[in-house]
Parts: C-alpha cells; sequence; structure tokens
C-alpha cells in the first residue's frame, strides 16, 4: 500500500472523529437541557488549542516521532471521550460541571492531532520524494469524506434498548432517538478515535529532529520556544489574521444545526426535510469541501497566498448572508448556497494556511509552526469568538419548549447571522489593507 493511500485512510479516520459530534453536538445539549451554554463546550476546544497544539508540536519535534505521539493523543482523547459518553448516558439531565470537564480533557488530547495529523502527512509525503503541495489536498479530500460518512452516520442511526435501525423520516418513532439528538454521538466519536490511534501507531516512523533537545535556556522550551515564531516578520501577519478568520470556523459548526432545528419549532416548516436532518443537510457543506480543496494547491501557486485567503473570507461573508436569508422551506435554495460556498471558505484558508505555514518555516520547527497556526485559530480566535457568538446568538435567540414535547432554539436568527456576515467583512477589508504576502519561502532540511 502506498504512502499517499495510507495517509488518505488516516485524513479519513481523523476527521471522521470530529464528524461524529462537531456540528451535531448543540443539539444534544439543547435536548438535556444546557442550549444556553453551547458556545462553552465549542470554546473548549479553542481554550486547549490556545497552548496543547503548539505543546505537542514541538515535542514531536524534539523528543517522540510524530506519528506515535499522533496515536497517543488519539487514545487518550478516545477514553476521555468514552467518560464523557458514559456520564451522559447514565444522567439523562446531566450537570454542566461533570459534563464539560469530561468534554474538555477529551479536548485536550484531541485538538492537537489535527496539527499533528497535518506534520505527519507533510514529513512522511517528502521522505518519499512526494511534492506536499501537489499531493496533500487529494490525500485532504479523505478526511471529508471521513467527516461526511460520520454525520450521515449519527444523523441517521438511532438505537433503543436492544434494537437498532436507521431513519431519515420525521414521522418515525425513533426520529428523536437518533445519534443527531443524544449522547450517542459522543460514543460514536470515540469508538472511531480507538481505531485513528491504532492505526497511527502502524504508520512509518517520523524523523525526530534532535537539535536543542535539553537545553536550560528557557527560549528554546516547548511552546514558549514555538512562540518564538511570532517574532518572525514572515509569519507573524498570517497568524495575526488567522486568530480573526478562526473565529468564523467554530460559529458555523456550533449553530447551523441548531438553527436549522428550530424550523422544527414553527408549523410552516416542522415538516420539512431539512429541519428534520439537520445533521445530513448540513453534510453538503463538507461535500463542497471536498469538492473544492482539490483546486487548493493550483490556485495558491497562480493567485499566492494574499488572494487565497482573501477568497477565502469573502466565502465567509456569502455563508452568513445566505443563512440570514434563508429557511427550510421555499428558501432551502439559500441554505445550500451557504453550504456550497463553505467548501472555499474553509479550503481555502485552512489548506492553502498550512501549506503556507510550511513553506516559511524553518525546518526545525515545522511541527511547532503547524501547532501554533492551530493555537491562533482554535484556540484564541475560536474560544473568544465562540463566547462573543454566543452572546449574539442567545440575545437573539431562546431555548423554548415546543407543543411535540422537545427544546428549539428560537428567536431572530437572522439578525445574529448579519452580524457575524458583518464580521467577517471587516476582516476581509483590513486583510486587503494590511497584509503583505512575502513571495520567498524558506525551505531546508532539518540538519
Amino acid at each position: 500500500m502506498g504512502i499517499k493511500t495510507r495517509l488518505s485512510i488516516l485524513t479519513f479516520l481523523q476527521f471522521a472523529v470530529w464528524g461524529c459530534y462537531l456540528v451535531s453536538l448543540g443539539q444534544y445539549l439543547g435536548a438535556a437541557g444546557l442550549g444556553a451554554r453551547i458556545q462553552w463546550f465549542y470554546a473548549a476546544g479553542g481554550f486547549v488549542a490556545l497552548f496543547v497544539p503548539a505543546l505537542m508540536g514541538a515535542v514531536a519535534d524534539r523528543f517522540i516521532p510524530a506519528q506515535r505521539l499522533l496515536g497517543v493523543c488519539h487514545g487518550m482523547a478516545a477514553f476521555m471521550m468514552l467518560l464523557t459518553w458514559y456520564y451522559g448516558y447514565t444522567h439523562p439531565a446531566p450537570e454542566f460541571g461533570p459534563l464539560f470537564s469530561f468534554f474538555v480533557l477529551s479536548e485536550l488530547f484531541f485538538i492537537p492531532t489535527v496539527a499533528l495529523c497535518n506534520s505527519v502527512s507533510f514529513a512522511l509525503l517528502k521522505n518519499d520524494g512526494i511534492n506536499p503541495v501537489d499531493a496533500f489536498p487529494r490525500i485532504r479530500v479523505w478526511g471529508t469524506v471521513g467527516f461526511v460518512v460520520a454525520m450521515w452516520l449519527v444523523n441517521s442511526l438511532w438505537i433503543d434498548g436492544t434494537s437498532i435501525g436507521f431513519t431519515l423520516s420525521e414521522y418515525s418513532p425513533h426520529a428523536m432517538q437518533r445519534f443527531q439528538y443524544t449522547v450517542m454521538q459522543l460514543f460514536a466519536a470515540a469508538i472511531v478515535g480507538f481505531v485513528a490511534a491504532v492505526y497511527a501507531f502502524m504508520l512509518p516512523a517520523v524523523e525526530v529532529c534532535r537539535r536543542n533537545t535539553i537545553s536550560r535556556d528557557w527560549r528554546t522550551w516547548p511552546v514558549v520556544g514555538s512562540l518564538r515564531l511570532l517574532a518572525d516578520m514572515r509569519l507573524l501577519p498570517f497568524f495575526l489574521f488567522s486568530m480573526l478568520i478562526g473565529v468564523a470556523l467554530q460559529v458555523n459548526n456550533g449553530y447551523v444545526a441548531p438553527f436549522l432545528t428550530h424550523f422544527r419549532g414553527m408549523p410552516e416548516y416542522a415538516a420539512t426535510f431539512g429541519a428534520s436532518n439537520a445533521t445530513l443537510l448540513s453534510s453538503l457543506s463538507q461535500i463542497s469541501e471536498a469538492l473544492w480543496i482539490l483546486p487548493v494547491g493550483c490556485v495558491l501557486a497562480r493567485v499566492g497566498i494574499k488572494r487565497t485567503v482573501a477568497l477565502a473570507i469573502l466565502a465567509w461573508v456569502a455563508n452568513f448572508a445566505f443563512f440570514a436569508m434563508g429557511d427550510t422551506g421555499r428558501g432551502l435554495w439559500l441554505i445550500v448556497a451557504a453550504m456550497l460556498v463553505y467548501g472555499v471558505a474553509f479550503n481555502f484558508f485552512n489548506v492553502a494556511g498550512a501549506l503556507f505555514i510550511d513553506r516559511q518555516a524553518p525546518a526545525s520547527d515545522r511541527n511547532a509552526a503547524q501547532g501554533l497556526l492551530m493555537m491562533m485559530t482554535k484556540g484564541v480566535g475560536a474560544s473568544v469568538g465562540m463566547i462573543v457568538a454566543g452572546a449574539v446568538v442567545n440575545r437573539f435567540c431562546h431555548w423554548e419548549m415546543s407543543a411535540d414535547g422537545h427544546r428549539y432554539f428560537m428567536g431572530d436568527w437572522s439578525a445574529a447571522w448579519w452580524i457575524f456576515a458583518g464580521y467577517c467583512m471587516l476582516v476581509l477589508v483590513s486583510f486587503l489593507l494590511l497584509f503583505r504576502a512575502d513571495p520567498s519561502s524558506r525551505q531546508s532540511d532539518c540538519p
């Protein structure tokens, strides 16, 4: 089996873990009575990303082969996710403290696996003499496939005692027992996580760059050493705008599914397909991601990093604007349009950004640089941004018990979506005016 095939399987499993819960978690929290605190669960990954990815990246650069560290992190994340599921399963009305604590511990180990997966892929491709710019987008697309497969599974799969089955029907007696509404989505994530851990240990070894392995100089310590990269003017501007763009990533993840499901609480939309299959409908965003990931390398090579990222931010503006105008009835085409532009918004920033950082960072700090990119997007940007976004959504929308006996996030969603679109427009204008890309690259092998 060739290295590109092996890395495609790794990426499939990596994002399948996330696909089990990232989009649908808000629906479970709302049903469990914790809907007003959705933002804290999504911000948890952001707070973790403030330091853990950079730490793990620095450790992989100097102490432990990256593929082995990836396996350890996946195994620990899956174990803690299993504990999160068990608490929620045994407590139908869970308390915020215990559930949130278990979830944070899972995120503590899972979040750094995203950057480590990128680093492992880049290193093993280079070891085989393959250019990552050409090969990585085709590998990364399998991560999107894994995410979509997981979303379809949790959208449709239900368990009732000893019975198990699939349904898409609003009229099925098991409609509200599907994983997308229950804590079973976390069980599915744990199982896939254990598989990913085992598979990571089966990959070829990644060389450890042991320069400055032991030093009394605090500036070379993990995380602290990684933060030195912020003094590199080739990298700093991109890191700062990555922080600002990171806000948009979690807004979509946290609130699109509750937004779509809230139409179930409106008589004119209650029986529509989109209102009762929010996770499945949301998978159009991931399908769009799969379609748009292949041209990233070509677009980046032709127009450069500045125009590529500008297109991504513009796509975020369109994404939020379409949501503001759409519904699951006659306005369904606007919802679909929002999800189709998501692929541009996500890939043209994330994949192009990872490739840009890999080219610009020193060879001895490439893992740390990928971790630092994750820190700025999923850390500072996503955590602070998600808390603010949660305050915005909670200002206009509230969880209400509907006539069918279920809780829905009702309110003026359009106002919230327009605010998010306006924010992204401000980021776009600032980026165009202030960002200056250095066309030179800096690639050197680890001595």
